[in-house]
């Protein structure tokens, strides 16, 4: 068997589900040869600024590809809510494996909840989408961003720098975080999650047809559909980091639905659209069409047209 070189970010986080994944597809290939290359992305070089004001989705995933192309690597593991919707001609995401918690953990001092926060406090996030929402359930608070990993982020809020902070549950489990410093888990349903958050990608060359096939061992397909349903309505939203923008797709009875989410980033608006249909692309874009028709795209479009 040919050894396989997988390409991973840097940071904690990254390699942590990196070699979750790895450990997973050795227990169906016990004497696979396995190495990581450490990628630095343009994504990970910039922490002093709001990705969404850089370019947003593609800043962590251009200098994987990049490397996938010269054959450095056979594949790639990314965080799927980082990989832009569309993806560069040649590649494919060839396994989606069954996704952790999609939902946002809200973290605070002394585990006061989100209703319960007093007015003038301060929460962090690096996400639009949650400081939209935010401000939708709490006009009354302030919403500063913040960047970093998970610890740094931890110790800006011990320290005072923030009364609470919002980060996805995934990363928190993935990293092996106690349930015990999270203060609530956000509903889902109600506060919708970024588009595939909690589900990693794994992208290989669409003509590489030995790992494709060995990694359908590790694939989910029921996870691999909602997020090809989410990711359906960002492309055709014209969806990116820069606009508040959420999906949450599930399937109830044998039924998949979606969710879809737009909003400005003051808050001031709130789009919901629900749909279900059998084909997760059809389903994406039957909640994208009806948001086109209530208007929701008009958002979107303001945003791009400042940008």
């Amino acid at each position: 068997m040919r050894k396989f070189i997988v390409g991973s970010r840097r940071s904690g986080l990254a390699l942590t589900q990196s070699k979750q994944f790895i450990d997973s597809l050795k227990e169906h290939y016990p004497d696979m040869d396995i190495e990581i290359k450490e990628i630095v992305t343009k994504g990970d070089r910039i922490v002093d600024v709001q990705l969404s004001k850089v370019g947003g989705k593609g800043l962590f995933v251009k200098e994987i590809e990049q490397a996938l192309e010269n054959k450095e690597i056979d594949m790639a593991i990314h965080s799927l809510k980082d990989v832009p919707s569309a993806l560069s001609e040649g590649f494919t995401i060839a396994c989606v494996p069954q996704r952790e918690d999609m939902r946002d953990a809200f973290l605070s001092n002394n585990k006061v909840t989100l209703k319960d926060l007093p007015a003038g406090s301060v929460v962090g996030t690096s996400s639009l989408r949650r400081g939209a929402q935010l401000l939708a359930m709490r006009d009354d608070i302030e919403v500063k961003w913040v960047r970093g990993n998970i610890d740094t982020r931890i110790k800006k809020m011990e320290s005072g720098e923030y009364d609470a902070i919002i980060l996805a549950a995934a990363g928190l489990k993935r990293m092996g975080w106690s349930d015990d410093i999270v203060t609530e888990y956000l509903d889902p349903e109600t506060f919708i999650p970024a588009i595939a958050q909690g589900a990693l990608g794994i992208e290989c060359r669409s003509d590489d047809r030995e790992l494709i096939e060995m990694l359908q061992k590790v694939h989910s397909e029921e996870d691999a559909a909602c997020t090809n349903a989410e990711r359906a309505f960002l492309k055709r939203m014209d969806g990116s980091c820069q606009v508040p923008i959420g999906g949450h797709a599930k399937y109830e009875d044998g039924e998949l639905y979606l969710t879809g989410l737009i909003m400005p980033e003051d808050g001031s608006e709130q789009y919901l659209v629900r749909k279900s249909h059998e084909n997760p692309e059809t389903l994406g874009n039957l909640v994208a069409d009806e948001m086109e028709r209530i208007g929701a795209k008009d958002i979107i479009d303001r945003i791009n047209e400042s940008l």
